[in-house]
């Protein structure tokens, strides 16, 4: 499985590295890289799309992951990284201050094509969260 990257290593690695991690003294420590296995297409979203409606993502993240008590899930800014791997474990681990780990009752498979969902999501010309900049 693709959580796995370094299982078993002896170096102390097995961390997930993202693009946006900062590297003490410019040098990065080992780690692997998850990706969605699955293709980002209509119809992966569409079964995300299902996914996502009856976990009842959208009541935290609203319709269309816009945003409503839960962050917009598409106006590009993650407090926890927003590549493809990063929204994974978000969604299989949960993170604090409110979101659920998912990963205890819906496969991989399922969370990938809730990625995939949130991926083919167009940004609003308007953006809500604009004024927190």
């Amino acid at each position: 499985m693709a959580l796995l990257v370094a299982c078993g290593r002896s170096d102390g690695g097995g961390g997930v590295r993202y693009p946006d991690h900062v590297a003490a003294g410019g040098n990065q420590p080992p780690a692997g890289e998850i990706k969605n296995p699955l293709p980002i297409d209509s119809a992966n979203a569409a079964d995300g799309s299902k996914v996502f409606s009856a976990m009842n993502c959208d009541g935290c993240h609203g319709g269309g992951a816009l945003g409503w008590v839960g962050p917009s899930l598409v106006d590009g800014r993650w407090r926890y990284g927003g590549t493809d791997g990063a929204l994974f474990q978000s969604i299989y681990y949960g993170r604090p201050r409110g979101m659920p780990a998912y990963g205890g009752i819906l496969s991989p498979s399922a969370i990938w094509k809730i990625v995939s969902y949130i991926r083919v999501q167009p940004v609003p010309v308007t953006v809500p969260t604009e004024s927190f900049k």
